[in-house]
């Protein structure tokens, strides 16, 4: 299966199972126009994690380590939604502008290696 990022906030330019992979709704996003299959609050950054890490990237690093701890206690989630999505592209959208320091690059090297084992 295919995963890539894209940002809510753009038109989409994948065709694929569409999951927002954020805790917070995004503002100005109508449920019509996020188009989403699912809303996978449980797989985003813990709130105390996201308010830490602040979209800084000095903490990129820390975050990502961080990050990674809490999915690793997530895994049945993120399998269910690697089943869910089944072999169409699954798409996992934010709503942040940084699209090198967020956390779905995590999300998204995590399921990756969850597909492989």
């Amino acid at each position: 299966m295919r995963i890539v990022l894209e940002r809510i906030y753009d038109p989409p330019t994948h065709e694929g199972y569409r999951v927002l992979a954020d805790r917070v709704w995004p503002r100005g996003i109508t449920k019509q126009r996020a188009a989403l299959d699912e809303w996978c609050k449980d797989l985003a950054p813990t709130t105390h994690l996201r308010k830490w890490f602040g979209h800084d990237p000095a903490k990129w690093e820390e975050f990502q380590a961080n990050y990674l701890q809490e999915l690793d206690g997530l895994q049945t989630a993120a399998a269910a939604l690697l089943e869910r999505a089944s072999s169409r592209t699954l798409i996992l959208l934010s709503g942040t502008k940084d699209t090198e320091h967020v956390h779905t690059v995590v999300l998204r090297e995590f399921l990756m290696r969850m597909q492989k084992a």
